[in-house]
């Protein structure tokens, strides 16, 4: 798409025709532009129907209310910040006193526009001119059009000077996919942090997959996940946790929507004790996992890891956490695919949930191979036990197999 067709879908006759496109059936495009080219352009029903795509395709990440009224691009679509967790930071951000942002890489805009949402004044940029266009769309068509200017610049040259906090949510892709070395972002993650930096309160957003000894000293490190998927990673300069530890390394927190629930590195831990797999497996969240605060959670839970090298942490008794999910052991197995089939046949298994940890078997293989049948669930984990190959079979706790 165009600056030039985006341009026509926001006059009055693109968005009523993106508005009729609200509930069309993808399968049926080519009778639908068949349809619509009799009465419009071709290149505007062209840009209609893709954007009624990525609305459709929107709505899991900014709801059905905002991402039917807003305006996407495909890679923008797939890099913004999905709603809850722009709403998270932009919640922190105004907790901490920041009433003004400098939000560079804004994208199409969606930490801009959670940022407003909490009457903070945003200046968003991008260097892209369609992109920018699409963010300056978004502002308007949700009312929030005064408190976000966007230019179309290169961030590297804007004055920050006059904001309470910078963030930075440099392009993690390239022309061969996704990038994981952080100095090939764009800006380097270097600069980002700089700038993040310079400003009382600053942020950049990466990868949640970056090793902790790529954060820079002085930063904390937050891993954020929202229903249990791991979203994103953020760096934090100028919180209390950041200055207190500057100089000495990172401060980590992993962070859990809905809610908030945040689990803080209290200090540093031993490793958590190793030890025979007990009535109960937890499975920590992965934002916990990425964190590396599998020690806290074992500590709350009176637990041990099953292995030194895998995130399952087992205990006797069951206590409720939000930082992990409890699942009720009954069996515990060296791996093998004979003694799972006739265990699950024996219990009349159907319905089987494969997780893995350590285990280079893959769910839908294991499923194809031990053909499941039967009225009741099951949960088998696919891991190691003191360096043994192993299968443990459960249920969710309260609910076991």
């Amino acid at each position: 798409m165009t600056p030039e067709d985006f341009a026509a879908l926001l006059t009055p006759e693109g968005r009523t025709l993106l508005d009729s496109l609200r509930d069309y059936d993808p399968g049926k495009e080519l009778a639908v532009a068949t349809r619509l080219r009799r009465d419009h352009p071709a290149p505007l029903v062209s840009a209609a129907l893709g954007q009624a795509r990525l609305r459709q395709r929107a709505v899991a990440k900014f709801g059905a209310e905002d991402a039917f009224r807003m305006y996407f691009t495909p890679g923008g679509a797939e890099m913004a910040t999905r709603a809850s967790v722009a709403a998270y930071r932009a919640g922190r951000l105004a907790a901490l006193g920041v009433r003004s942002v400098a939000d560079l890489c804004c994208g199409i805009g969606g930490d801009a526009l959670a940022l407003a949402r909490r009457g903070i004044r945003v200046l968003a940029v991008d260097r892209d001119p369609l992109t920018a266009a699409v963010a300056r769309a978004n502002a308007a068509a949700l009312g929030l059009a005064d408190l976000v200017e966007v230019r179309e610049e290169d961030v590297t040259a804007v004055d920050t000077s006059g904001y309470d906090a910078v963030f930075v949510d440099p392009a993690r892709r390239g022309g061969r996919g996704r990038v994981f070395d952080p100095e090939a972002y764009s800006p380097p993650l270097s600069w980002a942090a700089r700038a993040a930096a310079a400003t009382p309160c600053g942020a950049v957003k990466i990868a949640p997959g970056i090793p902790h000894e790529a954060v820079p000293a002085g930063a904390e490190a937050e891993w954020i996940s929202d229903h249990g998927d791991v979203k994103e990673a953020v760096l934090w300069f100028g919180t209390a946790a950041a200055d207190a530890l500057s100089g000495t390394g990172p401060a980590v927190r992993a962070t859990l929507l809905p809610g908030p629930r945040t689990l803080h590195a209290a200090g540093p831990l031993p490793p958590p004790p190793v030890g025979p797999v007990g009535r109960y497996l937890y499975e920590p969240d992965g934002a916990v996992i990425r964190s590396h605060l599998v020690a806290e959670v074992a500590a709350q839970l009176g637990g041990r890891l099953i292995d030194p090298t895998i995130a399952y942490v087992t205990a006797d008794e069951l206590r409720a956490t939000p930082y992990a999910t409890a699942y009720e052991i009954t069996d515990v197995l060296p791996f093998g695919l004979k003694p799972l089939k006739a265990l699950l046949r024996e219990r009349g298994v159907g319905t089987l949930t494969v997780k893995k940890r350590g285990s280079a078997i893959e769910p839908e293989e294991l499923r194809r191979k031990v053909k499941p049948q039967g009225p009741n669930a099951a949960t088998v984990f696919l891991t190691r036990v003191a360096g043994a190959p192993s299968m443990l079979i459960g249920g969710p706790a309260g609910a076991a197999a």
